[in-house]
């Protein structure tokens, strides 16, 4: 076999390991996430080599989701990190054997301090699963290493469960984006949950128009407003908005009329509108639905404050 060949046969033994979850998802998976959402203290996640590396990620993605979560290394635990664990807490212990030595050496200080105990291995028959209030049987057929001794089809398998796990419980607390976005405040994720129309939005030299303003003039304006648009308004409130598009549309439909029509004529009555405090997020998925390229940000009596357009929400 080539190297491609290796690693295509890698990726379908991982992803066969996968979908042999799916029939060993039982009661005990609804038990587990019963125990996760009702923990009044914090999950501790633990497990030893490549599994404790992978307990390290489900901690990560549970904290990152709502459900306050850490790793401790089992080893760690017997030079003074046992202090860290108190009565409200529920540890998630992984192992694919079940029967880690380092492991099971940590299970009975969790079970003496009256602690649930949520097992992941791959054999049900184990010293870990005995001795946990629940288990997830996570066993594989096989690895995908070809001398079916490295972890690797156990290990995604191991992952997968975890990411199950956090994605029941985001359901379950209802986890919103902007829940999400109090946890990733930094770099671009954060910024675009977290930015407001108020925060991009242009507000100096706005191309206002009157709406009997003649077409003619109006296309100066919106020319040098550079959006693409023109804002009708009476009395300091909008009324209608014209586009580029609109424009192009009147001067083919009128064509030696055009410059006697008025901006009243092509205007939309009742263009898309935002409040300051809008979401960029939310302001994207107005464009998409409405396939408008700009909403108008206004304030509660229908007074411009600015314009937030397609390139501002690319941040």
């Amino acid at each position: 076999m080539t190297s491609k060949e290796y690693a295509i046969q890698c990726i379908k033994d991982e992803a066969e390991a996968v979908m042999g979850l799916v029939p060993q998802i039982d009661d005990s998976f609804d038990k587990a996430v019963d125990l996760m959402f009702g923990c009044k203290g914090k999950i501790i996640v633990t497990g030893v080599g490549k599994s404790g590396h992978i307990g390290a990620k489900i901690a990560a993605t549970l904290s990152s989701t709502g459900t306050p979560s850490f790793f401790i290394n089992p080893l760690d635990v017997y030079h003074g990190d046992l202090g860290v664990m108190a009565q409200g807490d529920v540890v998630l212990a992984i192992s694919n054997s079940g029967q880690t030595d380092e492991l099971l050496r940590f299970i009975p200080m969790v079970l003496h301090m009256q602690i649930p105990i949520i097992g992941m291995s791959g054999n049900p028959e184990s010293l870990l699963a005995k001795y946990s209030t629940c288990h997830l049987n996570v066993s594989v057929k096989k690895e995908a290493c070809p001398l079916n001794l490295a972890p690797t089809s156990s290990t995604m398998a191991q992952l997968a469960m975890g990411d199950a796990l956090a994605v029941a419980l985001i359901e379950k607390r209802d986890f919103q984006p902007r829940d999400f976005a109090q946890f990733h405040p930094g770099g671009e994720l954060g910024k675009r949950l977290l930015t407001t129309a108020q925060d991009v939005m242009r507000t100096d030299d706005m191309p206002v128009l009157p709406p009997e303003m003649h077409l003619g003039e109006a296309i100066i304006l919106v020319s040098k407003g550079k959006l693409g648009l023109g804002i009708a308004e009476v009395n300091d409130e909008i009324v209608g908005l014209i586009t580029d598009g609109d424009i192009r549309r009147a001067m083919e439909k009128w064509q030696a009329e055009f410059f006697d029509r008025t901006v009243s004529d092509i205007m939309t009555r009742s263009p898309k509108t935002v409040k300051p405090e809008t979401k960029i997020t939310e302001i994207q998925r107005i464009m998409n639905k409405y396939k408008v390229h700009s909403v108008l940000v206004t304030d509660d009596n229908r007074h411009l404050l600015g314009v937030v357009d397609h390139y501002s929400c690319m941040i």
